[in-house]
């Protein structure tokens, strides 16, 4: 093509570039650190830790106090936190333990140590205070030397017998004073052991050093704490776990207190069962008669007091329902509930002591669930009105048998009651006498008459009485005193008798008469 001057012209050269670029090699970023000289991890190698500790304690021999000081010192200078199982396995047997409770072959050794001591209480003693002042001062050893006991426990087969009571008063002492928990008694039912009768035997020891130091009370605290205050009996194999067996066992060992302890702690479970199976058939809505017939069977299986089940019974009744969270509408609530078991509850309060513990039962309860606290003195009237409990039951817990749960709360509640009854109680008749009571009707003009003769009660309607009756009672009797053929309206009566016009709106009265235990509530009409 020609330009506008008549010039060709060409189209441009086009040059490629992509030959003379150099290609890049691919390169790896990042900067290189070297690692520090303090933060390299040094080859585990307990060897020369363990000719150190091993040429001291042959320089401090039997010397306790110089051992003491010595494990003091090379805290310092020796990684006890690395090579803590090493440290205690060289203190415990004089070496390192091989898989198995054997000592290494190729391991210098000291005959300075736990298990060539004399095998004596004092003894154990002083060695005990060895690892409480090299905890105390190390104390990231402590879980290290729980883990050793408890590696130590397994290898028990492996021992001498004067090896395994050496290692079992040390142990006992330690649990005693709190050095180490007493979970590490898990090792224990370790079914070789259990199998053989290791465990059992080496417990025994355990078990008296621990006593001898504390007492039962320490034991038991002490076991409940993790949990094994259930689990003595694994001691034993399986066909000789009985209490009958753990308690012969132990008590001819000298280990009385052991064997009550795990009677009881055995009895404590068979209750919480009991509790359990209660509830169980409550919800399932099973009769009252089956319900009582089947905790009388369980009583004389278990040997459970009344006083102890009447306890469990509460227990059982206040579990079986989902209380209502508004206090003015529990309270509402817990009386029809109770009043429907309230036959349950009566038949195992045949005793005072029983009727006491109850009333126990139901102060705590309520105090303990704070919606209840208005409700113990209604609850306390139910129950006293469907005969569950007597009016000395009552008037014992008001005046010394509470417990210091909402003492004043309760005790005001109760107050207008227990006054109520005492006056009830100086006004109790003779058994010897018949009894005549007039309490005015809902029916208009009308009386009830009610006549208790030796337990008998008689019940009649009469006509009006006029209302200046009085409404004190006044007893009459063939002789002495005012006749009663004085007064018109006991004409025509030969037996001595009290009278007694209650009002509408008063308050109950109740009659006792002991020859027949019964009681007679007598309720004004409202």
């Amino acid at each position: 093509c020609l330009s506008s001057n008549g010039v060709p012209c060409f189209p441009p050269r086009q040059v490629s570039f992509m030959n003379n670029q150099k290609q890049q090699k691919p390169t790896l970023t990042g900067q290189r650190f070297k690692t520090r000289k303090r933060d390299e991890k040094e080859r585990f190698d307990p060897t020369q830790f363990q000719e150190s500790i091993v040429q001291g304690l042959n320089q401090t021999g039997t010397d306790l106090d110089a051992v003491a000081k010595f494990l003091d010192a090379s805290g310092a200078k020796l990684d006890y936190r690395r090579y803590a199982e090493t440290l205690f396995d060289i203190l415990v047997a004089g070496g390192m333990l091989a898989p198995g409770g054997t000592l290494s072959d190729d391991m210098t050794r000291t005959e300075y140590c736990l298990f060539t001591a004399n095998e004596d209480l004092e003894t154990m003693q002083a060695y005990a205070q060895v690892f409480n002042k090299l905890i105390r001062r190390y104390k990231y050893l402590e879980k290290g030397f729980e883990e050793e006991i408890k590696k130590l426990l397994l290898f028990l087969k492996g021992f001498t017998e004067s090896e395994r009571n050496k290692l079992a008063m040390l142990t006992g002492i330690l649990l005693a004073n709190g050095n180490i928990s007493a979970s590490i008694l898990n090792s224990l039912f370790n079914e070789n052991l259990v199998k053989e009768g290791v465990s059992a035997a080496f417990a025994v020891k355990l078990f008296k050093s621990w006593i001898n130091e504390k007492d039962i009370n320490s034991v038991a605290a002490s076991l409940r704490k993790v949990g094994m205050d259930n689990r003595l009996m694994e001691l034993f194999p399986a066909n000789k776990r009985s209490c009958e067996h753990f308690s012969k066992y132990f008590t001819d060992a000298g280990l009385k207190e052991l064997s009550d302890f795990a009677r009881n702690q055995q009895s404590i479970g068979a209750r919480k069962e009991l509790q359990k199976e209660l509830q169980e058939q409550m919800s399932r809505g099973e009769t009252l008669k089956d319900i009582i017939a089947y905790v009388r069977e369980e009583m004389k299986k278990t040997s459970i007091s009344e006083q102890t089940m009447i306890g469990i019974v509460w227990t059982s009744v206040m579990s079986s329902v989902e209380w209502n969270k508004k206090e003015e509408l529990v309270t509402e609530q817990a009386i029809k509930h109770l009043k429907q078991y309230s036959p349950l509850l009566k038949a195992f309060t045949s005793q005072g002591l029983s009727e006491l513990t109850l009333l126990l039962k139901i102060q705590e309860y309520c105090y303990d669930n704070i919606h209840f606290m208005k409700a113990f003195q209604k609850i306390v009237v139910l129950l006293y009105k469907a005969d569950v409990l007597s009016e000395e039951a009552i008037l014992k817990w008001y005046t010394e048998g509470h417990v210091a749960k909402g003492k004043s709360v309760f005790l005001e509640q109760m107050k207008k009651f227990v006054e109520w009854l005492k006056n009830a109680e100086e006004g109790k008749p003779n058994d010897s006498r018949s009894v005549e009571v007039q309490i005015q009707s809902h029916v208009p003009g009308c009386f009830h008459h009610a006549t208790v003769v030796g337990g008998l009660v008689l019940v009649a309607l009469s006509k009006k009485t006029p209302r200046n009756v009085t409404s004190q009672p006044r007893l009459h009797s063939g002789s002495g005193g005012e006749s009663r053929d004085s007064d018109p309206r006991f004409a025509g009566s030969s037996s001595p008798r009290r009278e007694v016009v209650a009002k509408a709106g008063s308050p109950s009265r109740t009659f006792s008469s002991s020859s027949c235990s019964r009681r007679l509530q007598l309720f004004s009409a409202e």
